[in-house]
């Protein structure tokens, strides 16, 4: 019978003396078979404790039913032990050993091993100062013939145990369970194949980790160039929007500077000294009321193709004649208020010459 790893360590725990391990393992593991023997002389838990002679694991043993009868390879049951101890190392290992375990099997004292031997024979020889009863400690009446026949038996197990009991006690060690070749090869394989395992699923989680950090980083590559090309959509619509919007102004200063000239310039119904005819500085139609003489150039001129030269000359050759000083007094200056009237005229004279400067260029 295979022995289990559990109890190997109960094993260990009985051949270290470690009393308070194997409690609390045992206490832990109940379920633990402990009448179980190893080795090439089959002894048992009990048989090794009683070959060390400790008591505490023996009745620790005891109290959890190990079994006093179990033999090993040459029959001896552990009782064979404790009186062998006995016998070498006297009354303490006597109570210690044999004690506990005729109390707690009174049967194992008649138990014979291979050669007949049994326990009660062995402590026929045993001596304390006087005889021990059957029951107990009570002296008895000596018989010099019994005497005689418990000496010479006494003297044989001396003699038995100075040669075959000294060589097993000192030489022959607890064996434990030999592993053969094929038991060897089977391990080594058992533990190839677990870390060919183990190195299996750590790269399997590790090509599943680098597959999904590229899936993340591809991902968050694909988000961040949508985001950008968002954004430069967006940025290309904004422009759009200024320009559309920058051109809508233009366009409408243009129209209203227009629409202000032929009111002002082209309207030969008002007149001169009737009070809403008279003309302030604000009233004039500045391309860009209180704007530079460049802004009132640009507006005059929004929407012109430079390049197409005589386009563009019949263009300042209207605005040279609409702003000329002489002709703009023909038409208003009679209607100038007299506090404004420098103002405007100065004005006008530099817009004049603004536009004159520039058709200068074109020649």
């Amino acid at each position: 019978m295979k022995v289990s790893r559990k109890q190997k360590k109960v094993w260990r725990y009985v051949e270290e003396g470690s009393l308070l391990k194997l409690k609390s393992f045992l206490r832990k593991h109940k379920d633990v078979d402990i009448n179980f023997s190893q080795g090439k002389r089959q002894r048992s838990l009990l048989h090794l404790t009683c070959s060390q002679g400790d008591d505490a694991i023996l009745r620790l043993l005891l109290k959890h039913e190990a079994d006093p009868l179990q033999r090993d390879r040459h029959g001896d049951t552990p009782l064979h032990f404790a009186a062998k101890r006995a016998l070498k190392y006297g009354k303490k290992d006597y109570d210690d050993l044999v004690v506990p375990l005729r109390k707690h099997c009174p049967a194992a004292l008649d138990a014979p091993n291979k050669t007949g031997v049994t326990p009660n024979d062995l402590l026929q020889g045993l001596r304390f100062g006087q005889k021990r009863s059957e029951g107990g400690d009570s002296p008895q009446h000596a018989d010099p013939e019994q005497e005689w026949r418990e000496k010479l038996f006494g003297e044989c197990q001396d003699e038995f145990f100075e040669t075959f009991g000294q060589y097993d006690d000192d030489f022959l060690r607890d064996d434990e369970d030999e592993e053969d070749f094929g038991d060897w090869a089977e391990r080594i394989r058992r533990e190839y194949a677990t870390k060919q395992q183990a190195r299996a699923q750590r790269d399997s989680a590790f090509h599943r980790r680098k597959g999904k950090q590229r899936e993340e980083m591809e991902e968050e590559e694909r988000k961040r160039r949508e985001l950008h090309s968002r954004l430069e959509r967006e940025h290309r619509e904004y422009l759009e929007r200024a320009v559309r919007k920058e051109e809508e102004t233009r366009q409408g200063k243009k129209r209203r500077y227009e629409e202000r000239c032929a009111k002002t310039f082209c309207n030969s119904t008002t007149s001169g000294t009737e009070p809403n005819g008279i003309l302030g500085y604000d009233d004039i139609p500045w391309p860009a009321p209180r704007g530079s003489l460049d802004e009132m150039l640009a507006v005059m001129l929004h929407g012109a193709d430079r390049s197409d030269i005589p386009a563009f000359r019949k263009l300042l050759r209207k605005q040279q004649a609409l702003w000329h000083p002489d002709k703009f007094s023909q038409r208003c200056g009679s209607r100038l208020q007299q506090r404004d009237r420098q103002k405007i005229l100065d004005t006008v004279t530099a817009l004049s010459q603004e536009l004159n400067r520039l058709a200068q260029s074109l020649r």
